[in-house]
């Protein structure tokens, strides 16, 4: 999957319309996960799992700055989330399917957030950058 031109602005000003919130958002997007998708807390058996705890905010940052990352290397993932993928592959073992479950979560979370401004053409780009962000996360797995 390529991201044309316009996904790439798309993706850019949604995520600029994030801002300061980013480790928030992101930190919403894994407890509705966590709530939608009981099996993925086996990866945080030493989190609290209640809205804002201490674990789920500061793991939601670390996501918001791999985000981040991506947004800004856009045109290849592959060498900026390397690094991010050997460690969810070969260290975490992460089910490839948790990426999935995470990244619809945060598309709801963005929707509910940015409201008028989370256009049916912002959407299809997110949908569209996080589902290659999920594939490139997961390459190292094969």
């Amino acid at each position: 999957m390529v991201l044309s031109a316009a996904d790439k602005t798309n993706v850019k000003a949604a995520w600029s319309k994030v801002g300061g919130n980013s480790g928030a958002y992101m930190g919403e997007a894994l407890y509705r996960t966590f709530l939608s998708f009981p099996p993925t807390k086996t990866y945080f058996p030493h989190f609290e799992f209640s809205a804002g705890s201490a674990q789920i905010k500061g793991q939601g940052q670390k996501i918001a700055d791999a985000v981040s990352l991506a947004v800004a290397h856009m045109d290849d993932l592959a060498t900026a989330l390397s690094a991010l993928s050997d460690l969810h592959a070969h260290n975490l073992k992460v089910d490839p399917v948790n990426f999935k479950f995470l990244c619809h979560n945060v598309l709801v979370t963005l929707a509910s957030h940015l409201g008028k401004d989370f256009t049916p053409e912002i959407h299809a780009s997110l949908d569209k950058f996080l589902a290659l962000l999920s594939t490139v996360l997961t390459s190292k797995y094969r």
